[in-house]
């Protein structure tokens, strides 16, 4: 891995924001409030609007200098929704104005669910928000985790928020859900959870963890000091005594990919597909793609991905803020030119591998130990290879089964 890596810079596209710092859940996997970084705790409730002006200039002024057609902005937290629908409106309202005549923004916000009701709604609507909501699956794979500081679950109120977000006249602004998984959850059971809501597409994401703090059921791996095994493999082979993840993800790939007719998009899946048949992998989790997100805190301090916050105490700050510093300069910083150096960023055991177009590595977030830092592969490395390796397989069968149907027909 190359700390110098001096590749050209790709500009910043999309601008997560994170307009409120608190949360009305508490998610024992959260890597905001449960993991190594605390920030949170010295930061405004609300991003105010002095730092939303700055942030709209800024915004602005980098859309400008590289000639960018649109930018996407991401509303995000804590739960951006606790700032409350007036505020919401007002805020929505001075970015769109600001950014108009410069960068045509495009609006996302990612939310727990609980607080869309029909006013948060009519100011989604009214500014063509994007909604994407966090959902593990049934009430009881969701209420696991997902639960109010007294304990009770959610699955009800975020449930509800969703039969009002995909009612006829704003199913449009449906983005999708996002699923942590759970090994302790049936994936297929899961999925068919999830597609009960009819969205548009789905991101499984793997909860986060570190070589330091691995996750659930990764405990006893080593940083691997070699490539995955072959693909003979399969998933289940590893040095460390089996591929829990790949296991889960493949039942779920499975039952999607082998649906008689699309059902939902799969981001992970469709990700790694493209890469499989040699296309690009475009993004932050998997592949090799430049990074062009930026993170903006409440107090208008500059950072990188705010995934990094699971890796250590400090880890996603760059030493900028918008009324100091300019989103050029945060482009010029080592830590996002790093994240543009393709196969030079990655340990050199990642940078060997048979997978890295692929894999890419995975996740920045989790390479981390204390030692190397972020000069690893992911502690997710050997689910990551059984799970591309066990879509390669089923999808030569399919390509295979294709050719023959389309031969004996002639």
């Amino acid at each position: 891995m190359k700390d110098d890596a001096q590749e050209p810079t790709v500009p910043f596209r999309q601008f997560l924001l994170k307009i409120h710092s608190r949360c009305n859940l508490d998610c024992d996997y959260c890597y905001v409030y449960h993991a190594a970084d605390q920030s949170w705790m010295r930061r405004p409730l609300r991003m105010s609007q002095a730092t939303v002006d700055r942030v709209a200039s800024r915004i602005g002024e980098h859309g400008r200098a590289h000639a960018l057609p649109d930018v996407r902005i991401i509303l995000h937290g804590g739960e951006p929704l606790l700032v409350g629908a007036q505020r919401l409106d007002d805020l929505l309202a001075t970015l769109s104005g600001r950014l108009a005549a410069d960068v045509p923004p495009r609006f996302s916000v990612q939310t727990n669910g609980v607080l869309l009701d029909d006013e948060m709604l009519d100011v989604l609507q009214r500014h063509e928000v994007r909604v994407s909501v966090s959902l593990d699956g049934s009430r009881r794979a969701h209420d696991l985790h997902r639960r109010f500081a007294d304990g009770r679950g959610s699955h009800a109120r975020v449930t509800r928020g969703l039969r009002s977000l995909t009612a006829p006249d704003r199913k449009h602004l449906f983005a999708g859900l996002l699923c942590t998984v759970d090994l302790a959850n049936d994936p297929v059971e899961t999925y068919e959870a999830l597609l009960a809501m009819a969205p548009p597409r789905l991101d499984l994401l793997l909860p986060h963890g570190t070589w330091d703090a691995p996750p659930p059921g990764l405990e006893h791996r080593t940083v691997p000091t070699a490539g995955p095994p072959g693909p003979a493999g399969g998933a289940g082979s590893s040095a460390d005594g089996g591929t829990p993840y790949a296991d889960w993800l493949c039942k779920v790939f499975d039952r999607w990919f082998g649906a008689p007719a699309r059902e939902t998009g799969i981001r992970l899946f469709e990700e790694l597909m493209a890469g499989i048949l040699g296309g690009s992998v475009r993004s932050e989790s998997v592949g090799l793609a430049p990074v062009d997100l930026v993170v903006v805190e409440t107090d208008g301090t500059i950072e990188q991905s705010d995934s990094l916050k699971a890796s250590y105490a400090g880890a996603p700050e760059t030493g900028l803020d918008v009324f100091r510093h300019s989103f050029d300069q945060a482009l010029e910083r080592p830590e996002f030119r790093a994240r543009h150096a393709g196969l030079d960023a990655l340990s050199g055991t990642c940078a060997k591998c048979r997978l890295a177009q692929v894999c890419g590595g995975g996740l920045y977030a989790h390479r981390y130990d204390s030692l190397n830092r972020f000069a690893n592969p992911s502690v997710y490395c050997h689910d990551l290879a059984a799970l591309i390796d066990h879509m390669r397989s089923r999808i030569e069968q399919d390509l295979a089964r294709s050719l023959r149907t389309a031969g004996s027909s002639r």
